[in-house]
């Protein structure tokens, strides 16, 4: 018997007798609950009740583990937006845990034949092919513990794969590889330690499938950019099992990394679905509400508007598809204790209609949210969509991957003669992108590599990417990349070519990590991990993919870890403010002017000039911060005096002679880094007096500056 039971909250909720289901349809005529048995029988059960558009229903004796689904009836009229089936077993948007694959079959496709734009309905059942929801009951023992707190300029974020991770680690037990537990094992976790980063990006983990283009090809969907459930962990990941186990096992990752002071950040997908366009499947929101849910062509409804590339995108003008998102967000703020989010496309959430909309409906709800809002976010500022690129855009307290620090460290490392202007706002935090709304250096997110592209070692070693295993013809994937294979394409057995090739790696590391901003290192990049060409590896679940602990550049981990170290340990190399240019008062000799929180010189010696500013062909810049200009404090608020760096940028082919200047800026300079070494640890005695010194052909120097008492 199925009692009324209430409207909220939305999905499954068990009280301790039995359980409560609730789901939204506008459009719905009547709604089924379908219970399954462990052997696959399936019980439905009429829901009634309807209260503002909210279908809802109780039932005695239905606990944790249950699985479940619903099947909606209603029109089917794709021309006007409607497409209801109730032949078409469809998962519950705000489940908490998804049991079962999805196997590719022709029930899955709510239309017969290829008449997707107002055909005859299919009324083969889809339950037999589909994941189903599952009741979750989970009193986790978090013992106090909460989200972190860390500041934004002491972050450094490490983008990673749940499986990736660990899928090949030797260290880590078979049965706990590429999943949560893994991630969690102290073996990884000592790495993530051990190389300095203070935040995991882990890709998809809300519940994914595979689109069925891929699963034709006997591929699948590593990434997970293909949400079919926004409350669920991804099941697959789990050591613990899909009924449930999946949620345990993520909480406990997530409150081990935060022992070890490791936050975690999500990528999400609340821009599109993994139902497609008028052509995909239906396997939740398109038979729930479809038009509803789905930001339609005006022209014609059969049809879907795609700012994404992937066949739909969500409506988030609508109340209830706004409600689901922030309380899909709220969620794993409160309930699984996540630190922030990075929001894949998030142009296409701005939209109103066809422009990005600073103060669309989304970024009003977030902003006056009082958990969302405290948690740190990060917008993909771009979608396919006219308008789309939006870098700089985001109003506080958004921050951005800054698309634009990414092309110019890689224009200016593979001998584009794109001189140095542009490079100074990247090194300094990109005032001219994020200063004029009165957002901070941290709002830019740096980046070379990303999930997205070559990895660093592929960066420096192909010219043309190798896509072929994706089963596209090469035709997916970036095809300008912006990069230099060092005169080689491919592996080379040249020792001069694999020297130059680590070199640049080095180069593009230490121009990341003395950044101001909040640097994002790609997993495996310290590792000098390949994809062996493949810049699209969406679809690679294997060794291209994963990252290789066999093959480990042990220097180019050290080198990493070192640079991390400078950055922790000097708060000039992590500004909370930009730099003004200003001069230091009482730093000078008389008449000398003083020095200054950040000045710029060229090989001569001398401040660069206007002229300097707009040469192209300058491939040599020096970077002076003056830690006596900062604004950081201790606990107390007393200010913190930091040391002062010169850092040599040479870009060029040949070596060059740089005069270093001398007081009022410094009485000698030691050598503290330089990508001429493996492990970027110069000889002991690398102190130098200021005058002419010769840097090598494309290198880093960081000079720390010494003051006589």
């Amino acid at each position: 018997m199925v009692l009324p039971g209430s409207p909220a909250p939305l999905g499954a909720h068990w009280d301790g007798t039995g359980t409560n289901f609730a789901l939204w349809s506008a459009g719905a005529q009547a709604v089924d609950l379908c219970l399954f048995d462990p052997d696959g029988t399936e019980h439905r059960h009429r829901l009634e009740e309807t209260t503002h558009q909210v279908w809802h229903g109780r039932l005695i004796g239905v606990g944790p583990g249950q699985r479940y689904g619903y099947r909606v009836h209603g029109a089917y009229d794709p021309l006007s937006g409607a497409r209801h089936n109730p032949a078409k077993l469809l998962l519950d948007p705000y489940t908490r845990a998804v049991d079962g694959d999805l196997t590719l079959h022709p029930a899955l496709f709510g239309y017969a034949g290829d008449a997707v734009d107002g055909g005859t309905r299919d009324d083969q059942d889809s339950a037999p092919y589909v994941p189903r929801g599952v009741v979750v009951h989970d009193p986790f023992p978090w013992d106090g513990e909460r989200p972190m707190r860390t500041s934004w300029s002491d972050t450094v974020i490490y983008e990673v794969h749940v499986k990736g991770a660990t899928a090949a680690h030797p260290d880590v037990p078979a049965h706990l590889r590429g999943t949560y537990a893994g991630v969690a094992h102290p073996a990884f976790i000592e790495h993530l330690q051990s190389l300095g980063v203070t935040a995991v990006e882990l890709l998809p983990v809300h519940h994914f499938v595979s689109e069925p283009h891929l699963l034709s090809r006997g591929l699948t969907n590593y990434w997970g950019y293909n949400t079919l459930g926004y409350f669920a962990p991804h099941a697959a990941y789990s050591s613990s099992g899909s009924g449930g186990g999946q949620v345990v096992e993520f909480k406990t990752m997530v409150k081990q990394l935060h022992a070890a002071g490791i936050e975690v950040i999500l990528d999400v997908v609340y821009n599109h679905t993994a139902e497609g366009d008028q052509r995909g499947p239906t396997l939740s929101f398109k038979g729930i509400d479809n038009a509803g849910y789905y930001r339609l062509d005006g022209g014609n409804r059969a049809r879907y508007t795609d700012y994404t590339g992937c066949g739909n995108t969500l409506d988030v003008r609508r109340p209830a598809v706004l409600a689901l998102l922030m309380d899909s967000l709220r969620y794993w703020v409160t309930e699984m204790h996540v630190d922030g989010f990075r929001f894949d496309l998030a142009s296409a959430l701005a939209r109103s209609m066809h422009d990005v909309d600073r103060l669309s409906a989304f970024f009003d709800v977030v902003h006056q949210d009082p958990v969302v809002s405290n948690v740190k976010l990060i917008a993909e500022p771009w979608d396919v969509g006219p308008g789309g690129y939006q870098v700089g855009n985001f109003p506080p307290p958004w921050t951005e991957w800054n698309g634009k620090y990414r092309d110019t460290v890689r224009d200016v490392w593979s001998g584009a003669h794109v001189g140095i202007r542009d490079l100074a706002y990247r090194l300094t935090g990109s005032s001219d992108l994020y200063r004029s709304d009165g957002r901070r250096p941290f709002a830019s997110i740096n980046f070379v590599t990303a999930h997205d592209g070559f990895t660093l070692a592929d960066l420096v070693t192909y010219e043309h990417k190798l896509n072929e295993a994706n089963g596209e013809d090469n035709r997916d994937g970036e095809s300008h990349n912006r990069n230099w294979n060092c005169g080689v394409e491919g592996p080379s057995d040249d020792h001069e070519v694999q020297a130059l090739r680590a070199r640049q790696i080095r180069n593009h590391l230490a121009t990341l990590l003395l950044s101001t901003g909040v640097p994002m290192l790609t997993a495996g990049d310290e590792l000098g991990r390949t994809q062996r060409g493949n810049n699209n590896a969406y679809c690679q679940d294997n060794e291209i993919s994963w990252m290789d602990w066999e093959k480990v550049d042990t220097d180019l981990f050290a080198f990493t870890a070192r640079l991390l170290k400078l950055r922790r340990t000097s708060p000039v190399l992590r500004q909370e403010a930009f730099f003004e240019g200003h001069e230091i008062p009482g730093t000078g000799l008389p008449g000398s002017g003083g020095t200054r929180d950040l000045a710029w010189f060229a090989p001569t010696g001398g401040q660069l000039t206007t002229a300097d500013w707009f040469d192209t062909g300058l491939q040599t810049l020096g970077m002076y911060l003056d830690g006596r200009g900062i604004r950081h404090r201790d606990a107390l608020g007393r200010p913190l005096v930091d040391d002062s760096y010169l850092v040599q940028l040479h870009a060029g082919p040949e070596p060059v002679t740089v005069q270093l200047p001398g007081p009022p800026w410094a009485d000698g300079y030691e050598l503290v880094l330089s990508t001429e070494y493996p492990t970027g640890a110069p000889p002991a005695t690398a102190m130098l007096a200021p005058g002419p010194i010769e840097l090598p052909a494309r290198c880093v120097w960081v000079l720390r500056v010494l003051r006589r008492p």
